[in-house]
C-alpha cells in the first residue's frame, strides 16, 4: 500500500510540476507581447486624437506599412549591418576569451593587464570612431574595428571572473589526480565559466550592432545607420522608425543565436557529464 500511495503522488506531483513549467514559459512570452501591444496601441492612439504631424512622430501602423511595402530596401541596408555586427560579436568574443585565458594563467599578465583594460573602458569610444576611419579607411574594416573595439570588454570581464570562480577543491582534486593543465580547463575550467562567458557574449553582442551603427553614421554607403541619417536629413521619420525597427529585428537575431548557442552548449557538456 505505501508503494501505491508512492507511486499515487509521484503521479500527481509530476504533472503538476509539468504544468508549472508550461505557465511559467507561457508567462514569459505573453507578458512581454502584452506589454509591447500596451505600448504600440497607446502610441497609435496618441499619434491618431493628437493629430500628430509623421514628420514628428510617425504612427506604428504607417511605419508598419511602409516596412511591408518597401521591404526590399530595407533587406538591402539590413545586410551589411547584420553581417559586420556578426562579424565584430565573433572577433570580440575570441579576442575576449584569449586575454582572460592570459589572465587568468599568468599572474604578471593579471597585473599588468586587468588595471589597464578598466582605464581603457574609460575611454569615451564615440569620440574615437573617427580616428578608426583615419586609420582603416571608409571600408567595413573601421566599422568592424570599432564594434570590437566596444564589445571586447564584458567578454574579457564575464570569462575572467568565471574562470577565476571554479571551485578550489576541484582543482586541487584535478592536480592530485595528475592531470594535465589543459585537461584541467577542458574539463572543470571552461565547462564552470560558461555561464559567465555567455552572460558576457549577450552584453557584446548588444554593443557590437552599437559599434557598427556607429560606423555607419560616421561613413557608409550602405547599412540600417547609413538610411537612418539619410532619412533624418530629409526629414523623413517614417523611414528612420522603419530603419530602427528592422535594426531591431536584426538585434534580436543575433541575440536569439547566442542564447542558442548557450542552450546547445549547456546540452553538450551536461550530456557529456553523464
Amino acid at each position: 500500500m505505501a508503494t501505491a500511495t508512492i507511486g499515487t503522488e509521484t503521479g500527481a506531483v509530476i504533472p503538476s510540476a509539468h504544468a508549472g513549467q508550461t505557465v511559467a514559459g507561457l508567462r514569459s512570452i505573453l507578458l512581454p507581447l502584452g506589454l509591447a501591444f500596451i505600448v504600440l496601441a497607446a502610441w497609435q492612439l496618441y499619434v491618431t486624437i493628437g493629430n500628430i504631424p509623421s514628420v514628428i512622430l510617425p504612427s506604428p501602423i504607417s511605419i508598419a506599412r511602409y516596412i511591408v511595402a518597401r521591404y526590399d530596401i530595407l533587406l538591402m541596408h539590413a545586410v551589411p549591418t547584420t553581417l559586420e555586427s556578426a562579424a565584430g560579436f565573433l572577433l570580440a568574443l575570441v579576442l575576449g576569451i584569449v586575454l582572460a585565458i592570459i589572465i587568468t594563467y599568468s599572474r604578471v599578465a593579471h597585473e599588468a593587464l586587468y588595471p589597464n583594460l578598466i582605464f581603457f573602458q574609460l575611454i569615451p569610444k564615440i569620440a574615437l570612431a573617427p580616428l578608426f576611419i583615419i586609420w582603416l579607411g571608409i571600408g567595413s574594416q573601421s566599422r568592424i574595428a570599432f564594434s570590437v573595439f566596444i564589445a571586447f570588454f564584458p567578454v574579457v570581464i564575464a570569462t575572467t571572473a568565471g574562470f577565476l570562480s571554479v571551485d578550489k577543491g576541484m582543482l586541487r582534486l584535478c592536480r592530485s589526480l595528475t592531470a594535465t593543465e589543459w585537461q584541467v580547463f577542458t574539463s572543470v575550467r571552461f565547462p564552470s565559466a560558461l555561464p559567465h562567458i555567455f552572460s558576457g557574449a549577450k552584453i557584446a553582442v548588444t554593443l557590437a550592432i552599437i559599434g557598427v551603427i556607429i560606423g555607419e553614421f560616421i561613413t557608409a554607403q550602405a547599412g540600417l545607420g547609413y538610411l537612418i541619417i539619410f532619412a533624418t536629413a530629409r526629414a523623413d521619420t517614417e523611414v528612420s522608425m522603419a530603419a530602427i525597427v528592422v535594426l531591431c529585428v536584426c538585434g534580436l537575431l543575433l541575440y536569439g543565436l547566442v542564447a542558442l548557442a548557450e542552450s546547445i552548449a549547456n546540452r553538450f557538456y551536461s550530456s557529456d557529464s553523464r
